[in-house]
């Protein structure tokens, strides 16, 4: 009996250890003087089909993996004309085929997945055009220039303008 218990311990020990968990990434930039810190979970695309499969088209996604993706402003802004108020916001997309992606900055922003997602909290939400490229940006990616958010997963680039 104590062997069993030593093999399920083992491979318990074993299968945690090489579960796939996405690692905890940080991005973060100055745009007209507002600091921008981006916190996700980065998954790799892994040769799935990510677009209308593992992330379904007209369905919140937490834009990230694990904990829910979160942006920290330091001053109010303006994405599309739009005002944010300084805060940290969970941020979220709704990938849709065809026509404009969704971004969602949402008060919430201490969540797992989208699961306790509502749109009743969401500070703001913009569409924003996707661009599809050849490349294959393999593991998700943030990252802040002069005047955008830029966001890269599998073969989809957003900019969201930030003034």
């Amino acid at each position: 009996m104590k062997q069993l218990s030593i093999l399920f311990a083992f491979l318990f020990i074993a299968s945690i250890s090489y579960a796939q968990k996405s690692p905890r990434k940080q991005s973060q930039g100055t745009i007209d003087g507002t600091a921008i810190a981006i916190d996700y979970g980065a998954p790799s695309v892994k040769g799935r089909t990510i677009w209308g499969g593992l992330e379904k088209y007209g369905k919140v996604w937490r834009a990230g993996a694990n904990e829910n993706t979160t942006v920290t402003l330091d001053k109010d802004v303006k994405i599309n004309g739009k005002t944010l108020k300084a805060g940290k916001y969970g941020f979220f997309i709704i990938p849709n085929k065809d026509k404009d992606w969704v971004a969602i900055f949402n008060t919430k922003n201490d969540g797992w997945g989208a699961y306790a997602y509502k749109q009743s909290q969401d500070a703001l939400r913009v569409n924003i055009k996707p661009e599809f490229v050849e490349d294959t940006q393999e593991m998700l990616s943030y990252s802040i220039d002069d005047d955008s958010i830029n966001f890269a997963w599998d073969k989809a680039r957003l900019s969201i303008p930030v003034k």
